[in-house]
């Protein structure tokens, strides 16, 4: 019997994944991978046996119970099963359906952390999720649930919607309907983390606008005070010794 690690691979390029996951590919002997996962991955695990079990959304998609079978057929024949999934495994990653198959099965596995897509988001803009004083909450939602129907809500100083891309004229009705004012500020980020990502700003009322740019791409939707862009810097005033500590020299620090 041998174990599983599940594995963020973050959301984009592979450099993004941790030392502990690359290490652990590099000793897998099976990989099962979600879609969109940078080919650069496979250079870390050469020699392991590459089984694609992605979900899209809208799209043909390997059922979960499937990806259940697999992981415990996978793991009754091998050392080490990698289980790479797309960001952060814990966040809408089904991770929990899939430790729960391997623990009635008496299989022992691994969790390992990585860069969520709403965290690449925030560092592609520049636009800090949390903010001091003004924005001390963020909520992770899906924008769709179960059953397709649209979910919106207002219940953090700022929000984070993901797998939107697809209804953003909708989503901006719907955050209406949930409270948010016209004006607030949205920032939509499609394929965050990855070289060709593209970001753009817009408000509540004309969310619909981003539609076109980020069609068919992975899309993260920030609402609220952490799509806001960063102020101004204040004129600086005249520097002095006791105003301008880059003005103090290095070895006194």
């Amino acid at each position: 019997m041998g174990r599983v690690a599940f594995i963020g691979a973050g959301p984009g390029a592979a450099d993004l994944v941790t030392l502990r996951g690359a290490r652990l590919l590099a000793q897998a002997d099976v990989v099962l991978a979600d879609a969109l996962i940078d080919a650069e991955f496979r250079t870390l695990a050469p020699q392991a046996r590459w089984i694609e079990v992605g979900k899209r959304g809208f799209r043909a998609s390997t059922s979960q119970p499937r990806i259940n079978a697999l992981l415990r057929r996978a793991a009754r024949s091998h050392a080490l099963v990698v289980r790479l999934k797309g960001g952060d495994p814990s966040l809408f990653g089904r991770l929990d359906e899939e430790l729960e198959t391997l623990a009635a099965a008496g299989i022992d596995c691994e969790v390992v952390p990585g860069v969520s897509a709403a965290l690449a988001a925030a560092a592609d803009t520049r636009k800090p999720l949390t903010r001091r004083g003004r924005a001390r909450s963020v909520a992770f939602s899906t924008a769709m649930t179960r059953d397709g129907a649209l979910q919106a809500r207002r219940g953090a100083d700022s929000e984070v919607f993901y797998m939107a891309g697809r209804q953003l004229g909708a989503l901006g009705r719907a955050l209406r309907d949930a409270g948010w004012p016209a004006d607030t500020a949205v920032s939509v980020v499609s394929r965050a983390g990855c070289a060709d990502g593209l970001h753009s700003s817009h408000r509540v009322d004309d969310l619909a606008r981003a539609a076109l740019l980020h069609a068919g791409r992975p899309t993260v939707v920030i609402v609220g005070a952490a799509a806001e862009p960063l102020a101004a810097a204040a004129p600086a005033a005249a520097p002095t010794l006791a105003a301008a500590p880059d003005s103090i020299p290095l070895d006194r620090i």
